[in-house]
């Protein structure tokens, strides 16, 4: 009966254990990587702000619609906190994002696109964004693949711009 016990609570820890766990890492190529929370950070070869105009540039050349660059680090440094460069930039297509609003209203929370550059401890630079297909999940889209499949394109073609 002890032994029965100690393997059901055994059992139960591990999900405990996972979850206090830092997040693994999933390497699907050189300088991209994707956490299992869905963020997808992609190493940049470029300075921050290098990384910012380029970005810029080629969602402009691409035809999407940029809505906003916030630089974060300036904020914060207004408001006296010290904070390492990150500049959020938020931009995309009315036509392809609205399709999965019109499969859940609430996935508009994460419509229109947004991209985060900011430079790590080690002064490495990186473009970081949430996996469309992590988005899907988190929204119960089921009805929207090819959709999906696009929007995933078109940003790591987006990325891929200032990759190592």
């Amino acid at each position: 009966m002890a032994t029965r016990i100690a393997g059901l609570c055994a059992t139960a820890l591990i999900p405990f254990t996972l979850a206090l766990s830092p997040a693994m890492v999933r390497a699907e190529e050189v300088g991209r990587q994707t956490l299992e929370n869905g963020i997808v950070r992609v190493k940049s070869a470029y300075p921050i702000s290098e990384t910012v105009d380029r970005i810029k540039q080629d969602v402009s050349s691409k035809g999407i619609m940029f809505f906003l660059a916030v630089d974060q680090s300036k904020l914060a440094s207004d408001a006296g906190i010290k904070l390492r460069p990150s500049t959020l930039l938020v931009f995309g297509n009315p036509a392809l994002g609205s399709q999965f609003m019109t499969s859940n209203p609430l996935a508009g929370i994460d419509w229109p696109v947004r991209l985060l550059v900011l430079e790590d401890e080690k002064g490495e630079v990186w473009a970081v964004y949430n996996d469309f297909g992590y988005i899907a999940r988190r929204h119960g889209i089921t009805d929207r693949d090819a959709a999906f499949q696009k929007a995933s394109e078109v940003i790591a073609s987006i990325t891929s711009s200032v990759s190592k």
